[in-house]
């Protein structure tokens, strides 16, 4: 089961940290992803991380800007931590994950995620 929150609003080059946390440990078992989705289009691959959290993988238009990352401390949690956020970021964020090896050199497939969590709400505005 995952879990995610964090989401809000924000303004134009604001920031926001989204956590994503499971009820089973995540590291060194789990590719763990971040989705995003906003109505009438399909759910996006916004970033991904292998099993052992060294490999990582961006869309193109969030790189530099978004950071996937394991906790510190509890590793059952993924966060997303999202910096000079612009409008064309605003959806409904999803983590997900797949107990499956994952190179970090592609844009993970929503149809191949066995895992949801809840969506939480991005909202950023001009």
């Amino acid at each position: 089961q995952l879990q995610a929150s964090g989401g809000g609003l924000v303004q134009a080059g604001g920031s926001l940290r989204l956590s994503c946390a499971a009820s089973v440990r995540i590291f060194g078992a789990y590719t763990m992803a971040w989705f995003r989705q906003v109505p009438g289009k399909e759910r996006e691959f916004v970033a991904g991380m292998n099993f052992s959290g060294r490999r990582k993988y961006y869309r193109e238009s969030v790189k530099g800007r978004f950071t996937i990352s394991t906790g510190d401390i509890a590793l059952n949690t993924v966060h997303l931590q999202m910096t000079r956020l612009n409008p064309d970021d605003t959806g409904i964020y999803y983590c997900a994950a797949v107990r499956k090896p994952y190179s970090a050199t592609y844009y993970l497939q929503a149809d191949a995620m066995d895992y949801w969590g809840n969506g939480t709400q991005v909202t950023v505005s001009s």
